[in-house]
């Protein structure tokens, strides 16, 4: 009697303690991936990780530099889980934290409000200029598939390169720093508050550059928590993303829905390029993403689309930028972020379908 692998369709609810199982799994094992890959080349496994807990985690001062990087995963994560528990495939959440940076710097630069405004209005200004221009990019694909029925992938993709050229052509021409790839640095009233600037007060705040814009994430992924917890909206938007003809017979409005979504997301993802430049840059530059836009896809699908998981998920991911920095061979941190991508996509195999071990005596029965 011999015994065989047999892979079955689920057809129960699946367990509650899998999807969070599945995506720590992902993360074991890409790291003993990519330590196997790392001792191949030469590198010493252990110490690597020793050095990558020390960079991330090792003091106040760099665990702040750690959730720097943090602040717009957290905020681009938590804008595509809101369009993907619809169904919704936002894929333009870097072209949107451009936008963002964009209509956040208007109010600076062109200035849209007197150049002698208190603190307070200048960086609210920025805000809801910032998360405006970001929902009109993420409006645009929304429109255009509930209306058109234009696919959201092409759309969102193709705005990504739209946007950042558009940048570029004020960056390197109407608002060049003397010629610079750069606009002129902002007056410091244009900065978001950082705990640093409280040093004379609390002197272990020196070097802290831990700014206002996490505080934006921390309250933006309550704010979805409690959307898809307990308003009506959110009751719409999985209903949508799970049967959509069950919602349409529900007389549910899909098409005002996805439009709503995105434009939703984009303002989302638009603030995160908001507070990258109030709170870090401090100016327009060509580049301010080292790819945010694409890893908080990663870090919406590794946190199973849970606000409040994204937020340790983006914490391990800005890790991996601040420590991928120093660690030898360059490019060690996006082989573990492509790792990590690999076997989440492929351990939602068992979301789907459960492996069992039979006899083939109890087959043929």
């Amino acid at each position: 009697m011999s015994i065989k692998l047999r892979i079955e369709q689920r057809v129960e609810d699946v367990p509650k303690w899998l999807p969070i199982a599945t995506s720590v799994g992902s993360v074991v094992v890409a790291f003993i991936l990519g330590g196997i890959i790392f001792k191949i080349v030469g590198g010493k496994p252990l110490q690597a990780l020793s050095f990558f807990y020390q960079a991330v985690f090792g003091s106040w001062a760099v665990f702040s530099d750690t959730m720097v990087k943090a602040t717009p995963l957290i905020l681009i994560g938590i804008a595509c889980a809101l369009a993907f528990k619809m169904r919704l495939w936002n894929i333009g959440a870097e072209g949107q934290f451009y936008a963002g940076a964009f209509g956040a710097s208007m109010v600076v630069l062109v200035p849209l409000i007197p150049e002698d405004s208190p603190k307070v209005i200048v960086i609210g200004m920025m805000l809801l200029m910032g998360m405006l221009f970001g929902g009109i990019w993420g409006f645009i694909p929304g429109y255009l598939r509930a209306k058109y029925k234009v696919n959201e992938i092409i759309t969102t993709l193709m705005l990504n390169y739209i946007i950042i050229n558009w940048n570029n052509f004020w960056i390197f021409d109407q608002w060049s720093d003397r010629g610079f790839q750069m606009t002129a640095t902002f007056d410091r009233v244009a900065w978001l508050p950082r705990l640093a600037d409280y040093a004379k007060e609390i002197p272990a705040f020196s070097g802290v550059t831990l700014h206002l814009g996490v505080v934006f994430g921390l309250v933006a992924a309550v704010i979805v928590w409690w959307i898809f917890r307990f308003s009506r909206w959110g009751y719409e938007i999985k209903l949508i993303g799970d049967n959509p003809t069950a919602a349409r017979y529900a007389g549910i409005n899909i098409s005002r829905n996805i439009i709503l979504v995105m434009a939703f997301s984009g303002a989302l993802a638009g603030l995160a390029g908001m507070a990258e430049i109030s709170g870090v840059v401090h100016r327009l530059q060509e580049s301010i993403s080292p790819g945010y836009g694409f890893t908080g896809i990663i870090v919406a699908w590794l946190a199973k689309l849970n606000p409040f998981a994204i937020i340790p998920v983006s914490v391990l991911f800005a890790g991996l930028i601040v420590a991928g920095r120093e660690l030898q061979p360059a490019g060690l941190s996006f082989l573990l972020q492509g790792i990590i991508l690999f076997m989440l996509i492929s351990s939602d195999v068992l979301l789907r379908y459960k492996i069992r071990l039979v006899r083939t005596g109890e087959e043929s029965a």
